[in-house]
C-alpha cells in the first residue's frame, strides 16, 4: 500500500521492482497481495495499456484506520488497551512516548 500511495498509481511490475530494491520477493507474491488489497477495497484496478494499474480507493488515513481497527478486533478482541499494554510489555513503546502522545492529545483538544 505504501508504494501505491507514494506513486499515486502502480502496476504489479512497478511495485515488484520497488520491493526488489529492499528485499527478494516473487512477482506472483506481489500480484497476489495487490489482488488481496483490491478485494478488501483498499485498491481499485483499471486496465492500462499493457497491464492493470492499481490506485488507492480511499485516503491513506482511512485505510490505515480501517486496518488498525480490524487488527485490534481480530488480535486483541477489540481492546485498544490490550494493544497498548502489549506494546509496553514488549518495549515497543515507552512510558515516555505514551506521555508525549497524551500531552499532544491534550494540547490538541484545548482551544
Amino acid at each position: 500500500m505504501k508504494l501505491v500511495w507514494h506513486r499515486g498509481e502502480a502496476t504489479v511490475r512497478d511495485v515488484y521492482e520497488d520491493l526488489l530494491e529492499r528485499r527478494k520477493v516473487a512477482y506472483t507474491t506481489v500480484m497476489t497481495m495487490l489482488g488481496v488489497l483490491e478485494g478488501k477495497g483498499h485498491l481499485e484496478k483499471a486496465a492500462g495499456e499493457r497491464a492493470y494499474v492499481y490506485r488507492p480507493s480511499c485516503p491513506r488515513e482511512e485505510v490505515i484506520g480501517n486496518m488498525v481497527t480490524d487488527f485490534v478486533a481480530r488480535v486483541f478482541n477489540g481492546s485498544a488497551k490490550s494493544l497498548v499494554q502489549h506494546l509496553l510489555d514488549t518495549g515497543q513503546i515507552s512510558p515516555e512516548e505514551l506521555d508525549e502522545i497524551a500531552g499532544t492529545e491534550q494540547q490538541g483538544t484545548t482551544p
